[in-house]
């Protein structure tokens, strides 16, 4: 799909009266907010302020919370900020966590030392979820070592996070050619994320489920059914190219959700209103046509996408 027909595609989807779709359901249907997260969509914004206006322009209901900005607010500037939010009837949704613990110990400690004022100012703005990704393969260390590393570096990050009332969230990757991108495979299905979130033991910890990875990895309706609400921090919702075999997909080269149907998107939204899901949904595409877009068109894409499928849900 050209830059074009992307805009003309997205804009025409935007202008169908939600009355007309089954997306405006009766209430209790989903639990569910559809969230904007900038950069996972190509998108820019200089405040938290200037992502909420964002976001209710375009019909979204939900919005990262910039941790490092709320962190450092005032107590006058934080309580317009959270004004703001209630005027504009949005929730917080996921913040990406700060800390790198994929590389060596000096840099994990070095972001861990930073986390506690993060999670605090967070926690001032009422924003309870944060989440990360796990790579699915190592070139130096085994599965065993590595999940003793994930296990005792992330039981560290998540004290932190629940002494301030934070859920955190494990995203496992699913991508075949990343899965043998390095010498040793790593986890990559959800339930070895499960079997990590139990070993880390703190209780506060769950999964980010990805239409994408829970695609590639081979999991099923099934296992997204033997979750409960309470297992499920934040959602991503993608599709993806045509016309590849699944072991061929490149991780940073996705679809909107519901755009070429590929991949059930509709089977796996079903799966989260049966189980009462009721955090954030948002897009992850790493599309390049659609990071092209300016910001308005950006949005209004991703929202028209994100509409559809969960109307098709």
């Amino acid at each position: 799909m050209t830059r074009r027909q992307l805009v003309r595609s997205s804009m025409a989807l935007a202008a169908i009266p939600l009355s007309a779709t089954s997306f405006a359901a009766e209430p209790g249907t989903r639990k569910f907010t559809l969230a904007l997260t900038p950069g996972s969509i190509g998108v820019s914004v200089k405040s938290q302020k200037e992502l909420n206006e964002l976001a209710t322009r375009h019909g979204f209901e939900a919005v990262e919370p910039r941790s490092e900005e709320l962190a450092g607010m005032s107590a006058s500037q934080l309580e317009e900020t959270l004004g703001d939010l209630k005027t504009r009837n949005l929730a917080w949704a996921s913040a990406g966590l700060p800390v790198d613990f994929r590389k060596d110990e000096t840099t994990f400690r070095e972001g861990l030392a930073k986390l506690p004022s993060i999670a605090a100012g967070l926690q001032r703005a009422g924003a309870a979820r944060m989440g990360t990704w796990l790579s699915p393969s190592h070139d130096e260390l085994t599965y065993r070592q590595n999940f003793d590393l994930h296990t005792n570096r992330l039981r560290e990050i998540a004290k932190i996070l629940k002494d301030q009332g934070i859920r955190f969230g494990l995203e496992y990757v699913g991508t075949q050619l990343l899965l043998v991108g390095h010498r040793y495979p790593f986890l990559h299905t959800l339930a070895e994320t499960r079997e990590l979130a139990a070993s880390i033991g703190t209780g506060n910890v769950g999964l980010i489920l990805d239409t994408w990875h829970w695609w590639t990895s081979g999991d099923t309706v099934e296992d997204l059914l033997s979750l409960g609400n309470e297992d499920v921090i934040s959602v991503d919702l993608n599709d993806a190219p045509s016309g590849l075999e699944k072991r061929d997909q490149l991780d940073n080269a996705r679809e909107l959700p519901a755009s070429t149907g590929v991949i059930d998107v509709t089977a796996f939204v079903k799966a989260l209103v049966q189980i009462g899901y009721d955090g954030p949904i948002r897009p992850e595409p790493f599309n390049k046509p659609l990071n092209q877009l300016e910001n308005e068109e950006a949005c209004s894409a991703t929202i028209a996408a994100m509409k559809k499928a969960v109307s098709a849900a």
